[in-house]
């Protein structure tokens, strides 16, 4: 999937078609894990980025739900002005968020609150979400919920000019947090602003792109017709939609990830990871590289080390059979982006010491998986 150079750095490796499956079967036989870090405040300086190149990091992520169009590029240049290693753009893909709101905002259960995409400031009686067709697909009875399920309204009534809601429970709202609407409504596979930012992309020779909330194969082939020919495209399972289709969105990808926190939206926490297991399992029956993201070192936020759990979690999941790992919310706004790439290549080192002590060519999975968990 990316090759290190002669010299040490990591470069962009670009496939015909009919050369990608003896790369993804080398990119599995390799035993070699790949390492993913999203940039943030915490990561998008100079010295931080020349750190992780150093750590082997393989891939550079630019999460598109908080880039503004208009700082894109600067981010991609500031990127590539201290390493080798390439970019990813990650898009925001099929789903809803809700706007800017004041600070500390708190809403009230039993409060009523207006819900628009005129794109104002979020009170405790406007709120703003986007894209537009997820508020006009709005009917009574609808439930919306706010990051993780913290709050929770129900649609009242609906019109031209948006909706009212009655919040069923309260809590502390943030800008720009992920809204799940029950049920779900159809959106579009990309945004306006991800077709610009693919155009960014293009211009500046990105050949690392991921689709967020694929749907189907058809979403992936979209996708697919709007990034550079031989780019490198990764799918990403995180919502119900995804699991069911996931052998058509598998088949059309180049590799899948799964985020496990977005698909917890959807599925019920005690099944994520049972699906997580059946997707490594599905991917690795169609040969093709599976990442997993999300709460990997979640504690290293805030705190300097993780816990076992944390450590148990990342050893299960290459166990499974995953063939990379992604660091989200650690490396974009944790207190200590270097030391938890530290701590991940540490689990990734034991793990690969003991697959080459059980004389074990590929990455994980001799345990085979788990069978396919269907979803009613």
């Amino acid at each position: 999937m990316l090759a290190r150079r002669a010299h040490g750095s990591y470069g962009e490796r670009t496939m015909t078609a009919t050369s990608r499956p003896r790369r993804v079967m080398r990119m599995i036989s390799a035993a070699k894990i790949q390492l993913v870090c999203t940039l943030g405040p915490s990561s998008l300086d100079p010295d931080v980025i020349r750190q992780l190149d150093a750590r082997g990091v393989d891939l550079f992520r630019i999460n598109l739900s908080h880039t503004p169009l208009e700082a894109l590029e600067e981010q991609i240049e500031l990127v590539r002005g201290h390493t080798e290693v390439p970019v990813s753009l990650d898009t925001e893909g099929a789903q809803v968020r809700c706007g800017r709101v004041v600070p500390d905002l708190v809403l009230v259960d039993g409060a009523e609150i207006h819900l628009t995409a005129d794109g104002v400031e979020g009170t405790r009686d406007v709120l703003s979400l986007r894209p537009g067709s997820a508020l006009e697909a709005l009917r009574p009875g609808a439930h919306l919920s706010i990051d993780f399920h913290g709050v929770v309204l129900q649609v009242i009534d609906s019109n031209a000019s948006g909706a009212r809601a009655l919040v069923r429970r309260g809590g502390r709202i943030g800008s720009n947090k992920a809204v799940t609407i029950d049920p779900t409504p159809r959106l579009p596979a990309l945004s306006e602003k991800d077709v610009r930012a693919i155009a960014v992309g293009r211009r500046l020779g990105i050949a690392h792109y991921a689709l967020s909330f694929a749907a189907s194969g058809a979403s992936v082939r979209k996708m697919r017709g709007l990034i550079p020919p031989n780019a490198h495209l990764i799918s990403k399972i995180e919502s119900r939609a995804g699991v069911r289709n996931m052998d058509g969105i598998i088949e059309a990808s180049d590799a899948v990830l799964i985020d496990r926190g977005d698909l917890s939206r959807e599925i019920p926490l005690e099944e994520v990871p049972y699906h997580q297991k059946a997707i490594v399992r599905r991917a690795n029956l169609w040969r093709k590289p599976l990442y997993v993201a999300t709460n990997l070192l979640e504690s290293m936020v805030l705190n300097q080390l993780p816990t076992v759990a944390e450590m148990n979690d990342i050893a299960n999941t290459l166990l499974d059979g995953a063939h990379g790992l992604v660091l989200a919310a650690e490396t974009a706004i944790g207190v200590d982006p270097i030391g938890t790439v530290d701590m991940v290549r540490r689990a990734i080192t034991a793990f690969e010491r003991r697959q080459a002590r059980l004389g074990l060519d590929d990455v994980g999975g001799e345990e085979g998986g788990a069978e396919v968990v269907a979803l009613g």
